[in-house]
């Protein structure tokens, strides 16, 4: 049976109406691929506190869990991931890149420019669709 991993990934959203995406390191699993930045909900945890976790440690700053805004079970060859993306927003401090190669804001529209990770595509068409 094939592992099943539970992460969260944050939509953060600017002034400006751009979406923060995070490039996955050469060190990654799936490098070169953008994502969402989060990480895995450890044991125990909630969604909020986990989210507001991971982007603590991976982007230096400090985010408020909004809700919740896609939620999808992605099966890659050697494991399923669940991607639980939550809609957040940055309440100190700027995005740094820490694990990621690079952090880009990117207008909506826009987002289907870059390649991203398959688990992540669906959150990617849910914003595209709310346009």
């Amino acid at each position: 049976m094939k592992k099943s991993i539970r992460v969260v990934g944050a939509v953060i959203e600017n002034e400006y109406g751009e979406i923060l995406c995070a490039l996955r390191s050469t060190k990654m699993a799936m490098p070169n691929l953008w994502e969402f930045p989060g990480g895995k909900i450890e044991k125990d945890e909630s969604i909020q506190e986990a989210i507001v976790r991971e982007i603590k440690e991976e982007l230096k700053c400090d985010i408020q869990f909004i809700e919740v805004f896609n939620d999808n079970t992605h099966e890659y060859d050697t494991f399923i991931i669940n991607l639980i993306t939550a809609k957040c927003r940055i309440t100190k401090g700027n995005p740094t890149a820490s694990e990621h190669d690079k952090l880009l804001w990117l207008s909506k529209k826009n987002l289907l420019s870059l390649k991203w990770a398959p688990a992540d595509i669906p959150a990617v068409n849910q914003i595209l669709k709310d346009l």
